[in-house]
């Protein structure tokens, strides 16, 4: 990763790249509960957006905190001229499956244009913001802190995209639902860039997409976009999604609860197995499995005294996906102490000892734990016989240094 562009973020934020101040925090927003990005917009009137076209990216996650989604509130309002929807992976109102949008259409609820964002990037995806006709690009999505879940890069390529149109952008921030705490993980090397990891972020990045994008503008953006962040109040980054009783909208079909988030940044990487990730289950990412496992999976990683964290014997049968229909064998995970859960180390823990008690083992044809983890060390390690302190020693180094890239744009405590 290149080193941190202090001047550039400077000349940025003078000129391109504003970052509305964050709100002081008082004991009454503690009290009160989180507000966000979008709570601070609408409070304001729509200053923000004042004699501007106005187009939005975002989901079904994109909603109040009584749980109306933030397109319809918007679009009533006359405050504020929304003119156009641009929907990511999912789609907009979230019909789609993984790997799937809703393509171009008008909104049934509101008459609204909705355009489809998926899979473009570049000037492809600066002649959509073109045709749409908007001033400025608003983006208020929930991530939920992985590098590979492909929100943050639909953020990344709009930003870019943005620039190219000449559009203006807007970030609304939303809590991290696993913490800010720390960034975990090994980072990506730009060689294996793909949708799940465009940038040199670590595979748990601990922060905000507001926070994202200011790193992205400066860090990453050729030329940076005219940006603007609206962050939130009464957020700490030691805190959980279910710490300020705001209501858990899944951002995709598999992300049903916050508990699938906390596993997440570990056990996705069995998507680059031949094993089930739990997709076509009611616990995806928290059931792994494949048939021929037994219980000695589970002892083996309960064996690892991985911190946080238990494992269960378990069997399932997904609908769909990976074994669809089939009884497979495998674990649950189990997370009693999120504070101390790190499920970066304990997805590792779970590669090292599956491909050590089942012999069917087998990565991926593609190599796609290589673009899942950043790198093709993972795999190379573990095929050689590393165990799990081993290959997560090998990622401190870049792992330290993005933090401390990372840093210089936190917008909490």
């Amino acid at each position: 990763m290149r080193p941190s562009r202090r001047t550039l973020l400077t000349a940025a934020t003078a000129t391109a790249a504003a970052v509305t101040a964050v709100p002081t925090a008082t004991t009454a927003d503690a009290h009160a509960g989180l507000r966000t990005g979008f709570d601070h917009l609408s409070a304001d009137g729509y200053a923000l957006l004042t004699a501007q076209k106005v187009g939005i990216v975002t989901n079904p996650t994109g909603i109040t905190p009584d749980a109306r989604h933030i397109v319809d509130v918007m679009h009533a309002d006359p405050r504020v001229n929304l003119t156009a929807v641009f929907g990511p992976e999912h789609g907009f109102r979230g019909t789609a499956q993984a790997g799937g949008s809703e393509g171009r259409y008008d909104d049934p609820a509101t008459g609204l244009p909705v355009y489809d964002t998926y899979l473009k990037s570049g000037q492809p995806l600066a002649d959509v913001f073109t045709a749409s006709g908007v001033d400025t690009v608003v983006f208020d999505i929930q991530d939920v802190g992985a590098r590979f879940y492909t929100y943050i890069w639909t953020l990344y390529d709009c930003m870019e995209a943005a620039q190219l149109a000449g559009k203006r952008f807007v970030v609304l921030d939303r809590p991290n639902p696993v913490t800010g705490r720390t960034a975990q993980g090994p980072v990506l090397h730009r060689e294996f860039a793909s949708f799940v990891g465009r940038q040199p972020i670590a595979q748990a990045h601990g922060m905000t997409v507001a926070e994202l994008a200011r790193l992205f503008n400066a860090e990453f953006l050729g030329t940076p976009v005219t940006l603007d962040v609206v962050p939130m109040t009464g957020w700490r980054r030691s805190r959980f999604y279910d710490a300020h009783g705001l209501p858990w909208v899944p951002p995709s079909p598999n992300m049903p609860t916050p508990d699938t988030a906390l596993v997440y940044s570990g056990t996705c990487l069995f998507e680059g197995t031949n094993l089930s990730e739990g997709r076509g289950t009611t616990r995806p990412f928290e059931l792994l499995g494949a048939e021929g496992i037994d219980a000695r999976w589970a002892a083996a990683a309960d064996g690892l005294a991985l911190p946080g964290v238990r494992f269960r014997e378990a069997y399932f049968a997904p609908a769909f996906s990976k074994f669809q229909g089939r009884t497979v064998g495998g674990v649950q995970i189990h997370v009693h102490d999120r504070a101390a859960y790190d499920p970066v180390r304990t997805g590792i823990g779970l590669l090292v000892t599956a491909k050590k008690v089942w012999s069917g083992f087998a990565w991926r044809s593609d190599d796609w734990i290589d673009k899942l983890t950043g790198s093709a060390r993972v795999r190379t390690m573990i095929d050689a016989g590393a165990g799990p302190d081993e290959v997560v020693g090998a990622w401190q180094d870049e792992l330290a240094a993005f933090r401390r890239v990372r840093k210089e744009f936190l917008l909490y405590n």
